[in-house]
């Protein structure tokens, strides 16, 4: 029977979606479980992984049922995943045996601290491409081994999440160049595998790191027959190994050029750019892209919260938002965003340091704190929630401003995918702020759509990854307001100003709370 469709399934940090799509790339139908994080201490997050095998079994197993997809005509299906952190850690049976250290873990301080101690920077950087924070997973190995030495003893390897899945699915034990790089510390960017020198350096032994790596769009192995009982794909459907959720999101929405950049902005922001690799810093996050695996190199930034200020601002001072939702069905943050319309550009002297859990790039602050500079009796919620927005918006200025200041070129327009896309206002304010237009895809499928892509791409279904161009189409760009852009350029130089001001009083808060 002919080969007429493709899944794709991304595992996210709340939530896990599956979509089915036809080779033309129309989405037949879609299926999203969510769950929680478990935060046993602040800035401690983790995950059990039958948590992800579970939603991604239940979720393509809804999307066959929704879209009467014959599973005979189902080419195969990638799965792609969020940032896992240390990576699952399995012992030789492949069996779980503590929860994964997920991206937003921040536990791995003092194992930060050592590196910056006793590995040079200069070393660190020529090898991996990367520096050292505790969003790096080979931190949270380190912290595991530290802290940990019963589990320590047991770990036969770290999987990633995805990676995870794609085994109990397959049997089969690979990792993706995009997910080995993410890993930083272990991983030779320029080689492309494990660095000898570095887990020696660190105390990773190369034999927990998985031994085959593969292409984003390579075939790890094929469905077996237990997980076809439980996901409904047959049995010797072929699996893809897809990669990191942020770059295969770019990919969704046609990032394929060099100078091509995206600003996933939801919960939190990935902002990334695609070259030939000449031009990394430190400050950013570099690793092999998700499509020509060989040649292109992702370097991403991304702020800690985003959507999740405005969702923090709506449960914290949006009562009458919310009892408004519940009475007339419009949504909280479009009653939040109207009032904040009325505001203009720079929140009448309000500015909002969006470090409300830390900070990652370009600061690498763990201890980082969400600030209100400018305060006065004169100012309402709305002033207070337009400047969250606005300084979301800055925190990507910031990480653009990083990139441009190491040599990589930015292409003219930017794409922004991810929920915050929706909001006409925020959408502006990202482009006053940034002084770049603004392109939003008419459809938001994100991750899942390339992940489909891959998996037609890897089966041979589809003979390249530009067919994404044919796939997608975007609404006009939303241009900057030159008078706002002028505003705002003065009120970005005093919000870098104040982060350098406070940030030896943010430590001491850190260390105050601690005690």
């Amino acid at each position: 029977m002919e080969k007429r469709y493709l899944l794709g399934t991304d595992i996210g940090t709340q939530g896990t979606k599956t979509i089915v799509v036809n080779l033309d790339g129309k989405v037949l139908a879609s299926a999203i479980r969510n769950y929680e994080v478990i935060q046993p201490k602040p800035l401690w997050a983790e995950q059990w992984p039958d948590t992800w095998v579970k939603a991604v079994f239940e979720t393509i197993k809804e999307v066959l049922e929704k879209s009467k997809v014959d599973p005979l005509e189902v080419a195969g299906i990638a799965i792609s995943g969020l940032y896992g952190g240390s990576g699952v850690p399995v012992d030789r049976d492949m069996k779980p045996i503590r929860p994964c250290l997920i991206w937003m873990d921040r536990r791995a301080q003092a194992e930060v601290e050592w590196v910056k101690k006793n590995v040079p920077m200069e070393k660190l950087f020529e090898i991996t491409g990367n520096y050292v924070d505790s969003y790096f997973g080979f931190t949270k190995i380190m912290w595991i081994r530290n802290n940990e030495p019963e589990n320590w003893k047991r770990v036969y390897q770290f999987i990633t999440p995805k990676d995870y899945v794609i085994y109990v699915m397959t049997g089969e034990n690979a990792i993706d160049y995009s997910s080995a790089g993410n890993l930083g510390g272990v991983f030779d960017i320029r080689k492309k595998y494990w660095s000898d020198e570095m887990c020696q350096i660190l105390g990773i032994p190369k034999g927990m790191l998985p031994e085959r790596m593969v292409k984003s769009a390579d075939i790890v192995g094929k469905v077996t027959k237990e997980a076809s009982e439980s996901c409904g794909l047959l049995e010797g459907t072929p699996v893809i190994a897809g990669g990191i959720d942020a770059p295969v999101a770019a990919l969704s929405v046609g990032v394929l050029e060099e100078k091509s950049h995206v600003a996933m902005v939801g919960t939190s922001t990935c902002w990334g750019v695609i070259h030939k690799g000449e031009n990394i810093t430190p400050k950013l996050v570099s690793y092999p892209y998700v499509a020509y695996d060989d040649e292109m190199i992702y370097t991403f930034g991304g702020s800690a919260t985003t959507g999740g200020l405005a969702t923090w601002f709506r449960n914290e001072f949006g009562q009458k938002e919310l009892e408004f939702e519940k009475s007339i069905g419009i949504s909280a943050y479009k009653l939040l965003e109207q009032e904040a319309e009325d505001i203009p550009a720079g929140s009448e002297g309000l500015i909002v340091l969006p470090y409300f859990m830390g900070e990652r790039s370009p600061i690498w602050d763990p201890n980082a704190k969400g600030t209100i500079i400018g305060l006065t009796l004169y100012h309402t919620r709305k002033h207070v929630y337009r400047a969250i927005l606005e300084g979301a918006a800055y925190a990507l200025r910031h990480n653009m401003d990083e990139g441009v200041k190491a040599g990589l070129e930015l292409a003219s327009e930017c794409i922004m995918t991810g929920g915050v896309a929706k909001s006409k206002l925020w959408v502006q304010i990202f482009a006053d702020v940034t002084g770049f237009p603004m392109k939003i895809p008419v459809e938001d499928f994100e991750a899942p759509y390339a992940d489909a892509l891959l998996a037609g791409v890897g089966t041979g279904v589809l003979t390249s990854y530009e067919k994404i161009k044919e796939w997608i189409r975007f609404r006009d760009p939303v241009k900057p307001n030159l008078e706002n852009k002028k505003i705002y350029d003065q009120y970005y130089e005093e919000y870098l100003k104040s982060y350098e001001a406070l940030k030896n009083i943010m430590e001491n808060l850190s260390k105050i709370a601690m005690r």
